[in-house]
């Protein structure tokens, strides 16, 4: 997958390329991930990208030329990085007003072979910007942020964990938190026993049975309690299985108890 990102501040990127899932994605070549800074495509020769709202206001706004100028040429680049490269790349605004970040756009954008991120800064960018070269803005939540770089960044990991090799075990990506809309199950490792603010805590169980079929009933179940308990907006319009509405409705009964 290719992806540009146009950006002022470059080196943000440069630091998380090299850790992690991303790391690992753009070192073996799932990612191609290249650069542009808006203050490199600046006319005047102090590498101006912003300027006052008209109308009045505080803050300053990103101008037009420079980043319409950074974009073209991440389009150029994507079409220079291969013949495979078919559709012309979409071109995203990370903003506050964009529709939320779900797994399922997620997953959507992880099919795609090329993608612009748009980070911008100050009190946002020119509207003309918007509505001539931005396909569409996205959100990672409803808070402010100095800049797009961080929601940039969020959109890039979450890509890039779902193109395939990029993670150790291919069946992480599977087992997700979200990914069947759920919230994740709990998570045990060694030791067995342990000291915890209420004394010693063991594990459940039922997950040192050595019974697969029980252990995959019970981490279900504690995906759906838990989104139950913690998010029940995300169970709003599901289409609930035999199976999983038996699990709930035990666990919620177990609960009551």
């Amino acid at each position: 997958m290719w992806c540009g990102v146009v950006t002022l501040f470059p080196d943000m990127f440069r630091a998380a390329a090299d850790a992690g899932v991303l790391g690992r994605a753009i070192g073996t070549g799932l990612v191609d991930l290249q650069l542009f800074n808006p203050r490199s495509f600046a006319a005047d020769r102090h590498r101006t990208v912003d300027d006052r709202p008209y109308g009045g206001g505080p803050g300053m706004v990103m101008m037009v030329e420079p980043l319409l100028e950074a974009i073209d040429a991440a389009r150029e680049a994507s079409r220079s990085s291969g013949a495979e490269q078919m559709a012309e790349p979409r071109v995203i605004y990370l903003s506050p007003q964009g529709d939320p970040l779900t797994q399922a756009k997620v997953e959507a954008l992880a099919e795609l072979p090329a993608l612009i991120l748009l980070a911008g800064r100050y009190e946002g960018v020119d509207e003309r910007v918007l509505d001539s070269a931005v396909d569409e803005e996205l959100s990672i939540g409803d808070y402010v942020l100095s800049g797009g770089e961080l929601p940039a960044l969020v959109v890039l990991d979450a890509v890039a964990r779902l193109l395939p090799g990029s993670l150790g075990n291919s069946a992480s990506a599977l087992e997700e938190s979200h990914l069947d809309g759920l919230l994740d199950y709990p998570h045990y490792t060694r030791p067995e026993i342990c000291r915890s603010g209420k004394g010693e805590s063991s594990l459940p169980p039922v997950l040192l049975s050595g019974d697969h079929e029980a252990v995959r009933l019970w981490r279900r179940q504690q995906a759906l309690l838990r989104t139950w308990l913690r998010r029940p907006d995300m169970l709003v319009g599901r289409e609930w299985s035999e199976e999983d509405r038996r699990l709930l409705e035990e666990a919620l009964g177990a609960s009551s108890h």
